[in-house]
């Protein structure tokens, strides 16, 4: 299993450093897939982690949700993404209905929930992911590809791909 240290969780979550520490430690929001052994000793998150805080953020960001009331739901969730593979979520959305009940649904199924839901896009999240984490995205055609040829993009690798340098 492929593990990012707290830095690239912060550039990949849009969290703070400060923000991740809580989420993660203090307020055990949700858990880091290893824990620092020490101080000077970074947490260490797997790809389920990392879109599951970017699902936090977008709960919190774009509805104002009070975490802490959801913690069930993401242990649930953190759960089940362990789970699932990277490559059967893209085209789903995730659909949370409340405590602790939820499930990753295709859109274009006609089976739709009726229930009252929140629904998540998951490809915008998956996109980044992907990019970061060396993980499979689907192709041309809806074909995936077979041997994705990126490593972890590290901060500095992500500074230098989009054309800007850190300078000082």
């Amino acid at each position: 299993m492929q593990l990012v240290t707290t830095r690239d969780a912060t550039r990949l979550t849009g969290l703070s450093t400060e923000q991740l520490r809580e989420w993660t430690s203090r307020r055990a929001l949700i858990l880091p897939d290893v824990k620092p052994r020490g101080h000077g000793s970074p947490a260490c998150y797997s790809w389920q982690t990392i879109l599951l805080l970017r699902l936090a953020v977008v709960l919190r960001d774009c509805f104002k949700l009070e975490l802490h009331a959801h913690r069930d739901l993401f242990a649930e969730l953190g759960t089940g993404l362990a789970r699932t593979s990277f490559m059967s979520l893209w085209g789903k959305s995730l659909a949370l209905y409340g405590e602790a009940k939820w499930e990753v649904i295709d859109p274009r199924d006609e089976r739709l929930t009726t229930d009252d839901c929140i629904m998540l896009r998951l490809d915008p999240h998956l996109q980044r992911l992907s990019d970061s984490f060396s993980l499979p995205k689907p192709g041309a055609l809806g074909q995936f590809q077979l041997f994705p040829a990126l490593g972890v993009m590290t901060e500095a690798a992500a500074n230098n791909s989009t054309g800007r340098r850190k300078h000082g």
